[in-house]
């Protein structure tokens, strides 16, 4: 017996003794027994210990190593154990070339199941048609990354095969500069609407002022943003110009201030003077959603001496704030009225001198 294992160790095939195979056998068991026992194992207790934390990291980790399937462990263990034999430079070139394919392929499918998880928690932040929107656009961004992505794995795999990738890349460069020069428009407001979505300089609902134009967001999408003034009609905007531009938005106003002044004539007694004051501070104090700034006798105009008023409206809704604004005025008509205060309007008085001649 001792003698048959002894002639099944020097026996030589193909370059290679029964010893060598034998090493490389238990190479290639004890390599498939430590990764099996890590994935049941080791494993187990790394996913229980990631549920206690609070971080999304190790759930990430966890999940690419859930990604990973026996067939991988077993080529690994075989392309170790394989070298412990001498093997034909052919044969070693197609190995090397399927290790660099299996391993490029499961780092791709780990950046999309990351990528994946991001999509997912940036998307739970919102509700509704935001998730959805969100959703969407992530698909779309993520989408161009994994193109990338696959692009630079083609080119490594092709690399590994031997094949010349410099000239590749060079004609995939001219190319691609004559595609960018005709897309980069379009490739901008796409990046665009990515940086609107993310940013948020401005939601669906929100009025916004964009140079001379104005009105109500109506849709944000891939290229353009639909806004409808108040004319009515609808304003197209590339996502691009928007980016670019200095945008005021009503819609995150939690208040109104507002400023008014008002004249009454020069003939008004300087006791009724005095009052105004006071009469504007009660008509405001008693409008609901107003808190009054301050009221001032601000200058001697040309034709009217000149109060300036100062409150907040507690709603940034346009309509109110007219509603308020009115009541105030019919306010103030009616106390001036009572205290007979005239308001002014212009005027001019001529003063005629009477001399003897």
């Amino acid at each position: 017996m001792t003698n048959i294992f002894q002639t099944f160790l020097n026996y030589q095939f193909l370059g290679n003794s029964g010893k060598s195979y034998l090493t490389s056998l238990l190479i290639f068991l004890i390599l498939l027994v430590v990764l099996r026992i890590f994935r049941q194992k080791i494993f187990f207790h790394l996913k229980e210990r990631a549920k206690k934390t609070k971080t999304e990291i190790d759930d990430i980790l966890i999940e690419i190593i859930e990604g990973v399937k026996p067939p991988f462990y077993f080529f690994i263990s075989l392309y170790f154990a394989l070298y412990s034999l001498k093997i034909p430079e052919k044969f070693q070139k197609i190995i090397n070339s399927l290790f660099i394919l299996i391993i490029v392929y499961q780092i791709i499918k780990s950046f999309h199941i990351s990528l994946n998880r991001i999509s997912e928690k940036i998307a739970q932040k919102e509700e509704g048609k935001e998730k959805l929107k969100k959703e969407a656009s992530l698909k779309g961004l993520f989408f161009l990354i994994k193109i990338v992505i696959w692009t630079i794995a083609a080119l490594i795999i092709l690399s590994s095969w031997g094949i010349n990738v410099n000239s590749l890349i060079a004609g995939l460069g001219i190319g691609g500069i004559a595609v960018a020069l005709a897309i980069q428009n379009i490739l901008g407001d796409i990046f665009s609407s990515f940086s609107l979505i993310f940013d948020k300089p401005f939601e669906i609902g929100d009025f916004i002022v964009v140079g001379s134009n104005n009105g109500i967001v109506k849709k944000i999408g891939i290229k353009t943003t639909r806004i409808q003034t108040l004319q009515g009609e609808e304003l197209i905007i590339s996502n691009k110009e928007l980016t670019e531009s200095r945008i005021q938005n009503f819609g995150r106003m939690r208040e109104r201030r507002i400023q008014f002044n008002f004249g009454v004539c020069y003939e008004t007694p300087l006791e009724k003077l005095k009052k105004i004051p006071e009469i504007v501070k009660e008509i405001i104090t008693n409008i609901e959603k107003t808190r009054l700034d301050r009221v001032h006798f601000k200058e001697f105009g040309d034709s009217a001496l000149i109060f300036e008023v100062v409150y907040y409206i507690l709603s940034p809704d346009y309509s109110e704030y007219m509603n308020i604004q009115q009541k105030i005025n019919f306010a103030l008509k009616e106390s001036f009225e009572k205290e007979k205060i005239e308001f002014a309007y212009p005027t001019q008085t001529i003063y005629l001198a009477k001399t003897n001649q």
